[in-house]
């Protein structure tokens, strides 16, 4: 039989994200799910001390970082995977849908020779596939609905939900964004929720409601019984209902439309221009309808 996995989260308070190193106790072999390239709008200053503080961990512990991975093209913050992969030669990989997501998003951006075709990444998955972290089995789940590309991964008894559920009293993600659907969102959290019971449930975001300290692990026990949005709504329609009704009030993301264009390409910052500057691209009126907040 195979180890548990060894989980660590970093909370990002910038964000509310979290970011998790897994690891194979056995082999030291680890994967670095959902890291995080700091950016301040404000300023338009990057950093990598999120990313460098998950690298200092890694070497503090002896693991070998055999994957990065992403859940999903991020709207609210960089992704650290290209960084990463350039400091450990490890392979980026992510559902094999974001080829949806770059088609679409490229028409935003008016970048008509972008390359939809996911080669930004080293691996694309499939719904179902299977992979190793050291000697832990993984599985690949298809969870689309907050985003067209979102991926859970099950790696033993520990599932990563990125933004389908957030912890019981934070209820469930919004499906708004371009692509989302919340039907498409109810039947992936169905499906999250049939695992067993002691299953641990690893959240990508955690807002803090109340004001309490970051949280970010459940059960699907714990999420059947409590969480505030899927005890209360028993049927698709309720659902569905619920979430467009919330997501109508919600504000769109401050940095979704920085954030696409860098995540839909593996992570990489804009190439710098002639005079070694780099520049974000905001696209305007393409969010049209959207909550102003």
């Amino acid at each position: 039989m195979s180890a548990k996995p060894e989980i660590t989260g970093f909370f990002d308070p910038r964000t509310w994200s979290v970011q998790y190193v897994v690891a194979d106790p056995t082999t030291k072999d680890c994967a670095i799910i959902d890291a995080v390239h700091d950016y301040d709008e404000k300023s338009g200053q990057t950093g990598t001390g999120h990313a460098d503080e998950i690298l200092r961990f890694v070497a503090e512990k002896n693991y070998r970082v055999q994957w990065i991975l992403d859940t999903h093209p991020h709207a609210d913050h960089f992704s650290a995977a290209r960084y990463l992969k350039e400091k450990t030669s490890a392979p980026t990989a992510i559902g094999e849908k974001v080829t949806e997501v770059q088609e679409l998003w490229k028409g935003f951006y008016n970048w008509p020779d972008f390359p939809a075709d996911g080669r930004q990444w080293d691996k694309l998955f499939a719904d179902g596939e299977t992979f190793m972290l050291g000697t832990i089995p993984a599985k690949v789940m298809f969870s689309p609905g907050h985003t067209l590309a979102s991926i859970t991964y099950v790696i033993d008894d520990a599932a990563f939900v990125h933004d389908t559920l957030f912890q019981p009293d934070g209820g469930t993600a919004r499906a708004d964004f371009p692509g989302g659907d919340a039907k498409a969102l109810w039947n992936s959290i169905q499906a999250i929720l049939a695992l067993p019971d002691e299953t641990r449930l690893f959240t990508g975001h955690d807002y803090q409601p109340g004001g309490r300290a970051p949280q970010w692990e459940s059960t699907v026990a714990e999420q059947k019984a409590r969480n505030i949005h899927m005890a209360r709504y028993k049927t698709q329609a309720e659902f569905v209902a619920m979430r467009d009704a919330r997501d109508a009030t919600l504000p769109m993301p401050k940095l979704i439309l920085h954030a696409l264009q860098i995540n839909m390409n593996g992570g990489r910052l804009p190439r710098p221009e002639s005079n070694g500057q780099r520049y974000i691209k905001l696209p305007l009126d393409v969010l049209t309808g959207a909550n102003w907040g």
